[in-house]
C-alpha cells in the first residue's frame, strides 16, 4: 500500500500537492512551511543558492521571491519538468545529490526540505559530502526534516505517515543524529529547532570560513 501511494504522489502532481498542503497545516500552512528551514537566515539577495532534491518546486518558488539566483536539482525528470513549468525564472539540473555537477564553493546557501528521509545512511554521507564541496567558505546548509517525536502523542501519526507513504529509510533517518553527522563533515550547527513535537527538526549549518 505504502509503494502505491507513494508512486500515485509522484505522477499526480494534484495528489502530491494536496499531500503537502494537508501536512503544512500542522506547522501554520504551506508557506510558513516552505519558508521555514531558510527565512531566518540573513543573506543578501544577491546568494546564490541551490534548492537541492527540488522535487515539484514548491520550495524552489519560495526561494526564487527572496534571491535571484536559485538553481534547483533532482535525480527525476519528471519532477523537473514540472518544477519548470511551475517556476520558469529558476535554473534546474537533472542530477543525483551525491554527485551533484557543480564546481567547488559555487552556492553560498544549499536548502533541503523533507528530502534527506528519502535517502540511505550511505547516501546521506554521501549527499553531506558534496553539500560542503558545493558551498562557499562562510555558506549556509538549511535544511527540515523528520526527527524522532518527544511527545508521544505525535508518534501514531509519524508511524501512519510511514506507513501509507514511506519507505524503511524514513525509519532510518530517526535513528541518525543529522547534527552530529554534520559537524563529523566540518559543519558548525548555528541553530537546531524543533516544531510538531519535535517530530520535525530545523538545522542551520555553516561552513566554516578559512580564517575562522
Amino acid at each position: 500500500m505504502a509503494t502505491l501511494l507513494r508512486s500515485w504522489s509522484y505522477q499526480y502532481p494534484w495528489l502530491y500537492d494536496t499531500i503537502s498542503a494537508l501536512a503544512a497545516i500542522t506547522v501554520g500552512g504551506s508557506d510558513r512551511l516552505h519558508r521555514l528551514a531558510w527565512q531566518d537566515l540573513n543573506l543578501p539577495r544577491s546568494a546564490v543558492v541551490l534548492d537541492l532534491c527540488c522535487a515539484h518546486g514548491v520550495v524552489t518558488k519560495a526561494l526564487t521571491e527572496r534571491f535571484d539566483q536559485v538553481t534547483g536539482l533532482d535525480a527525476s525528470p519528471k519532477a523537473i519538468a514540472r518544477a519548470r513549468e511551475r517556476v520558469p525564472q529558476a535554473t534546474y539540473v537533472e542530477a543525483f545529490a551525491e554527485q551533484m555537477p557543480f564546481a567547488d564553493a559555487t552556492f553560498d546557501l544549499v536548502h533541503t526540505s523533507m528530502a534527506l528521509h528519502e535517502m540511505t545512511p550511505q547516501q546521506l554521507r554521501a549527499i553531506l559530502a558534496e553539500v560542503w564541496r558545493v558551498l562557499k567558505p562562510g555558506g549556509w546548509f538549511a535544511l527540515i526534516d523528520f526527527h524522532p517525536p518527544q511527545v508521544p502523542l505525535f508518534w501514531p501519526g509519524i508511524a501512519l505517515f510511514f506507513w501509507l507513504f514511506e519507505t524503511e529509510t524514513a525509519w532510518q533517518l530517526l535513528q541518525i543524529d543529522l547534527a552530529e553527522q554534520l559537524r563529523l563533515q566540518g559543519f558548525t550547527i548555528e541553530r537546531q529547532t524543533y516544531h510538531l513535537g519535535r517530530s520535525l527538526q530545523v538545522l542551520h549549518a555553516r561552513k566554516p570560513c578559512l580564517n575562522d
